[in-house]
């Protein structure tokens, strides 16, 4: 066969093209944004330069080679809308029906698909069964040790077995590879089939949900605390009652379009669209704008060859897993998220939340609580913990995800250091277990809304697509391996520091994640999961210089000076869908 050049500008993007192993670039049609580098901090639309007729040759190819032939019409329109979703009202060819969809959209964003909502409760058992994981083990502390003849009250080692028993016996080890997968899965399915204008409120619901799984775990540990010497297990176990439902409802969850779109299986995708949209050509026109910034994504990567031979397409595979997980730290683009989603997901076991989660029990007993009191001291912290995570349904997407964490770390760090000077007010006194359970409640209060949904939900949307499910592992990892160092070292760390030594010891953890968030970690609300490559295209050194040259001087005027001054927003927005 001879060889031929060809060039393909399929959907407005650049794809390079090999015809029998001989490749020709096709024409670059995107101007003056650098995915690894975006020095202006210019967030457009990939679709602006395309001209009318362009748009609509785009949009019929991509229904002519994507098996949707039959919906080239809705593709079309859903090209315009992708394009120009601003001026919906005067796009030919838009229903009415479609129009009230579209106004909705914006006007009532919670009025979505049953699907969606499906999926989002779906979701929500899978993260009750994390939460109820997690403190299972809290009201069984106080009864295993002596069952098994730890006394920690006489032999220091046995702190350490403690510790160790908690993060790592075989069978909380194995109850560790389903945390993990779940914890790594969940949010990112949540993330991939959400909109973006209520994004950030969907996949919160993960940390709202294992916030409710924690206080059902509390719950749990309060009414078989007396049942004998069984209590232990059966605390333990009964995490295994919300597992069931999730087994069965997740079948009947939508796949993600993403996950379609990656394995080239548009149809799939459309139709995956077509039950979390609430009209068609709202399904058409998301599939045709992730498809366009997928391709974008392939390009920035070094991903996306096609050799073309007997007249077909064929996709290369150059993402082995290893080689996506070397490229977290090697492509600048990625690098920048892989840090982000590091910060705040390691800032949410520096904050010692897990502390409480699995030993707020026995630190109240420390405190010189009955074993009753303990119990239902932490049961407030649960139900805490769960009441306050509410107001970020509402907030995550409003105020956005690092305004939350910058609110509420100083809170946290103040609430803590308070608790724990409360150890030195006497025993015998009302006050001393009063004023410790309400700083420990109001340290609950300020890291519901805050550093408890934001990790999960950061790191779900803040990878490309090619690298989503190897980032949010990664990140998952991170945080979970911190939770078992923590979880091994706390005994220990109790025993030589006292309570009071230990608790203002992640009261200075907060402060350094503080400054670690505002350093390194830029605002994701409100835009497409696609959107976010220009985001992260902008450098760490000019992100951090903004943030100490402009937001701190600003912030001084403003508050202390009490100035009326305008800061100069770090992204420039072109109009974005």
């Amino acid at each position: 066969m001879d060889e031929r050049k060809a060039s393909l500008a399929s959907f407005g993007l650049t794809r390079r093209v090999h015809v029998c192993k001989k490749s020709v670039s096709a024409q670059d049609a995107l101007k003056g944004v650098d995915l690894n580098r975006n020095l202006e901090a210019l967030i457009e639309n990939p679709l602006n330069h395309l001209t009318p007729d362009e748009l609509e040759k785009d949009a019929r190819t991509f229904a002519r080679t994507t098996g949707l032939e039959q919906y080239q019409d809705l593709m079309e329109r859903g090209a315009k809308l992708a394009k120009d979703p601003q001026y919906f009202e005067v796009i030919p060819g838009v229903t009415d029906d479609e129009k009230q969809a579209l106004r909705d959209e914006r006007r009532r964003r919670f009025r979505q698909p049953r699907q969606l909502y499906l999926t989002i409760i779906i979701c929500s058992i899978g993260a009750a069964v994390q939460g109820w994981d997690q403190t299972g083990s809290n009201g069984a502390n106080l009864n295993w040790p002596q069952a098994f003849g730890l006394q920690t009250d006489q032999r220091s080692n046995d702190f350490w077995i403690l510790g160790l028993v908690n993060a790592l016996l075989i069978c909380r080890l194995l109850l560790g590879i389903g945390m993990g997968a779940k914890a790594s899965t969940i949010p990112v399915l949540a993330a991939e089939n959400s909109p973006a204008a209520i994004r950030g409120s969907l996949v919160m619901g993960w940390q709202l949900w294992v916030a409710f799984g924690i206080f059902l775990g509390f719950t749990a540990n309060l009414a078989l605390y007396q049942v004998g010497k069984i209590a232990w297990r059966l605390q333990l176990g009964s995490a295994f009652i919300p597992a069931v439902p999730l087994i069965i409802g997740i079948y009947f969850c939508p796949e993600s379009p993403r996950w379609y779109i990656k394995k080239h299986r548009y149809r799939d995708a459309f139709n995956s669209l077509c039950r979390l949209r609430n009209t068609p050509v709202q399904a058409a026109r998301d599939l045709y704008y992730i498809y366009a910034q997928v391709r974008l994504e392939e390009m920035m990567l070094g991903d996306g060859d096609i050799t073309i031979a007997d007249g077909q397409e064929h996709h290369s595979i150059n993402g082995r897993y290893l080689t996506r997980f070397l490229q977290l730290f090697t492509i600048a683009r990625i690098r920048r998220a892989t840090l982000a989603s590091f910060v705040v997901m390691i800032a949410q076991q520096m904050c010692g939340i897990n502390i409480m989660a699995f030993y707020s029990s026995t630190l109240f007993v420390d405190a010189h609580a009955s074993e009753r009191s303990a119990l239902l001291v932490s049961w407030g912290f649960g139900l805490i913990n769960f009441a306050f995570a509410w107001p970020a349904v509402r907030s995550i997407d409003h105020f956005g995800r690092r305004a939350l964490l910058l609110f509420t770390f100083p809170h946290m760090a103040w609430t803590l250091l308070a608790a724990g000077f409360c150890f030195y007010i006497p025993t015998d006194s009302p006050a001393h277990l009063g004023l410790i359970t309400l700083f420990v409640y109001l340290f609950a209060a300020f890291y519901s809304p805050g550093e408890g949904p934001v990790p999960f939900t950061y790191s779900a949307e803040a990878f490309p697509l090619f690298h989503r499910e190897v980032g949010m592992s990664l990140s998952v990892s991170i945080n979970l391996f911190w939770a078992a160092v923590l979880t091994v070292i706390f005994p220990k760390l109790t025993y030589a520091l006292t309570p009071t030594g230990a608790i203002g010891f992640f009261a200075g953890l907060n402060i350094i994640a503080f400054v670690m968030i505002f350093l390194w970690v830029p605002e994701t609300k409100q835009r497409t999961l696609e959107e976010l490559d220009y985001i992260f295209a902008v450098p760490t050194s000019k992100h951090m210089s903004y943030q100490i040259k402009q937001v701190i001087p600003y912030a001084f005027k403003r508050y202390i000076l009490r100035r009326k001054l305008d800061l100069e927003p770090l992204y420039k927005f072109e109009t974005l869908g």
